[in-house]
């Protein structure tokens, strides 16, 4: 019997895999035509069609015709085939008289702008960069805070985690690698040296827009995270790339700063002095091993993490830097938790690099293709475009017998595994679900200047008000193959507030980047140029990841149901909520258990032969030559080679 899956967002991905790879028959189908599902990456042309997608007014959904596959003593559950989990979606572009050939006016201004493409068009497929050394589970990096001062290992700007990737569906035979060398691009011909760039527009961004890789979810993997170690585990990292974050920023006191994490950065960093310095390597190393000291935060486990490190007597500064930069919490944050998150902050630094963040080239709808890259080598069937219908329910064992698809086709199942998108407004009568709010912004420049336009930063924005969450902002460089060269992809998250993901963002949008055409350097005081905005696209985003399944009416017991992403900066709940789902499948299995390497797999065609004799079945056995034919056939050989 099959195991059907809807949706084929990260989780349920992941579950595809776990149970392809023990041997069980998955049907992975999905209405959407592309991967990933809310986890997804697009092209920009690919993205304007998502987004018309999701302007488009709800219409009266075709109950689905399902009674005639109804036995005796069954009932039917009918999912629903309209996303709802995306609202608010307003796009902007910021253009002047060099756009004249995609805006009506040359004069600034905002307006909605869509560019719709033949969706059968495949994309172009990059070429991938060199792989070097395997990618480990980094058991053996010393820790950054044991390191010497003076001994610390170089920039890593540039450093990248490459594993091969195809776009084809096919898995790739290379094996997981890191790179740590600087990612260059070959030197164009002396003609195209010579002539000046060409600037950035947006009509040059349309035009382009295959170069863009734009995730519809923004996180970070943490280099001992359980994606990284899933990954590694399951032989899935051989699979997709990655490249090491190399700047942790915040905005303090109106400015954009680099936050010190490792030794070296902390005393390489100019804005903090000597007593701070030591005040905050000597905080870290205790959060390092904070098990071990319990007396000193006895008094303040009922505490928040900001009234502990106002009790550490830690400057202003360093308290910002910990509490938003280091531990990512807010001032509602327990003392526990903060300590928790420091501590794992600092486990995952050194790993890979100096930096605690990886991220995947080509963005992040490539982890869900990894997975069901997976899935599909060890058997799973994967049908886009195409849905399940409803639900077949078995009304004395509340057992769901079948589904049945878009095509009318009933399917028998074990169990069913369903995004709760595609539950319908009856069966979520009872749940209230929370919004992220997103924006995704194309600029010309980064948020902070440094000697190498390839920086992959992260840069959390304080609350403006006590007891609101600070908002995390994701700037990737062209290294990262989400974005066209001399271009930045930044992403915004936030929990929902307001009503709008426009109105929890925009203050912090206008405040970093500049949404005009004229520069914004003051000539007297010198004041840097803010980044330029060509493009911004703002939409809200369901969070169900705190919906417990009992809130759903009416689920039969082997229906089990998967959330969306949720607004946290890693990816542990999706895979914490995977791992549980398969854990009540097959208990007695191995969670993704480790893929053999195609270069490990040895074929013994003797053995195979034998067996294929002992079995019964006939082989042609092999024609016996004579010296006189193994003569006329060298001969022949002979005369070929002088042909």
């Amino acid at each position: 019997m099959m195991l059907p899956m809807v949706s084929l967002g990260l989780p349920e991905s992941i579950i595809a895999s776990a149970c392809s790879r023990v041997g069980q028959r998955v049907l992975h189908v999905d209405q959407r035509n592309y991967y990933g599902g809310n986890w997804a990456s697009f092209t920009f042309s690919g993205l304007q069609t998502w987004i018309e997608d999701n302007k488009r007014e709800d219409v009266t959904e075709e109950v689905a015709a399902c009674t005639e596959h109804i036995g005796d003593n069954e009932k039917c559950i009918v999912l629903t085939n309209r996303n709802k989990t995306i609202q608010n979606v307003e796009v902007f572009s910021y253009s002047g008289s060099e756009d004249a050939d995609v805006e009506e006016s040359g004069s600034l201004h905002m307006a909605t702008a869509t560019v719709t493409t033949d969706p059968a068009t495949p994309d172009p497929v990059p070429e991938a960069p060199s792989q070097e050394p395997s990618l480990t589970d980094g058991s053996k990096a010393d820790s950054p805070l044991e390191q010497e001062e003076g001994n610390e290992p170089e920039s890593n700007e540039g450093d990248e985690h490459d594993v091969a990737t195809e776009d084809d569906g096919a898995p790739s035979d290379t094996g997981c690698t890191v790179s740590t060398e600087m990612t260059t691009e070959p030197s164009p011909p002396l003609s195209a040296q010579q002539d000046s760039p060409q600037p950035v527009t947006y009509s040059l961004i349309v035009k382009e827009g295959r170069r863009f890789n734009i995730d519809l979810v923004s996180k970070f993997l943490y280099s001992r995270g359980m994606l990284i170690g899933l990954l590694i585990k399951s032989n899935v990292s051989r699979y997709t790339e990655f490249k090491n974050i190399t700047r942790i920023l915040t905005h303090h006191d109106g400015n954009i700063e680099q936050v010190p994490c490792s030794r070296a950065d902390v005393f390489a960093s100019k804005q903090l002095s000597m007593v701070e310095k030591r005040m905050l390597m000597k905080f870290l190393t205790f959060c390092a091993e904070y098990e071990q000291h319990s007396e000193e935060y006895q008094d303040y486990k009922e505490s928040t993490f900001s009234e502990f490190l106002n009790f550490k007597k830690l400057t202003p500064s360093l308290h910002h830097f910990v509490l938003y930069s280091i531990a990512m919490a807010s001032t509602t944050t327990n003392t526990m938790d903060g300590l928790k998150a420091t501590q794992h902050f600092l486990r995952c630094l050194g790993c890979y690099g100096n930096s605690p963040f990886l991220f995947p080239l080509y963005g992040l709808g490539e982890l869900p293709q990894c997975f069901c890259r997976m899935s599909a080598v060890f058997g799973g069937i994967y049908c886009l475009h195409h849905s399940l219908r409803c639900l077949i329910v078995d009304r004395d064992s509340n057992q769901c017998k079948a589904v049945i698809d878009s095509k009318g086709k009933r399917i028998s199942c074990s169990s069913v595994i369903v995004e709760d998108s595609y539950l319908s407004a009856d069966v979520a009568a009872n749940v209230c679900y929370k919004q992220i709010s997103r924006a995704i912004l194309i600029t010309d420049r980064s948020v902070l200047k440094s000697e190498s336009d390839q920086q992959i930063s992260v840069l959390t924005v304080p609350p403006e008000t006590e007891g609101q969450n600070a908002i995390f902002v994701t700037e990737l460089c062209s290294s990262t193959m989400t974005c066209m060269k001399n271009t930045y992809l930044v992403h915004l998250t936030c929990p929902s507030i307001k009503t709008t993901a426009k109105e929890d963002l925009e203050s912090v949008v206008q405040e970093l980047f500049t949404l005009s055409t004229e520069s914004t350097t003051d000539p007297d005081t010198e004041v840097p140029e803010k980044p330029r905005v060509f493009w911004a696209l703002y939409f809200n985003m369901r969070d169900s990841s705190g919906v417990e399944r009992e809130s759903y009416v009416g689920l039969p017991d082997n229906m089990h149901v998967c959330s969306g992403p949720d607004p946290n900066f890693g990816n542990d709940h999706a895979v914490r909520q995977a791992e549980n789902i398969f854990s009540k499948l097959f208990p007695t299995e191995e969670f993704c258990p480790p893929a053999p390497n195609p270069e490990d797999i040895i074929y013994d065609t003797e053995c195979a032969t034998q067996d294929a004799g002992e079995s019964g079945t006939a082989t042609e056995p092999k024609e016996e030559t004579s010296p006189e034919s193994e003569e006329v056939s060298e001969a022949s050989a002979e005369e070929q080679e002088a042909k």
